[in-house]
């Protein structure tokens, strides 16, 4: 439910975070992880300062629960997923001590660290709430 009475200063603050999460979910959509979900999180953010898109919730909902569902649907997505993350923290490391990559620093290579370390954490979210026995 939205929460029309919200401090316009928490406003600021839900639509801030929530635009964030919307755009990294929207940058982990092209990795084999659950990207989606950022994009749920930030759109449940986003509908605390903007009322009007809580309309939209669910059926964004009901597509990051599918996707969450289909990253853990086989063996081979997980280990697709597992590799996609170890690449994206090798990449990280690499561009942090590599000065001739183009960009080269850790400004780039922390946000391919952070990156691979999102996809690891909704990896197992993913798996522990869509793969438990009786799930």
């Amino acid at each position: 439910m939205a929460d029309n009475n919200l401090h316009p200063a928490l406003r600021a603050v839900s639509a801030i975070a929530g635009g964030v999460l919307v755009a990294v979910g929207l940058v982990l959509l092209v990795l084999p992880g659950p990207g989606l979900l950022l994009v749920f999180a930030g759109m449940v953010l986003l509908a605390r300062a903007v009322p009007a898109l809580h309309r939209h919730l669910e059926p964004v909902r009901v597509r990051a629960m599918r996707a969450a569902e289909e990253s853990v649907s086989s063996s081979w997505r997980i280990v697709g997923s597992t590799l996609a993350g170890l690449g994206l923290i090798g990449a990280g490391v690499a561009w942090g001590l590599v000065p001739q990559l183009p960009f080269a620093g850790w400004s780039t290579g922390g946000s391919l660290i952070a990156s691979g370390i999102v996809l690891f954490v909704l990896l197992a979210w993913s798996y522990r709430r869509l793969r438990r026995p009786g799930v």
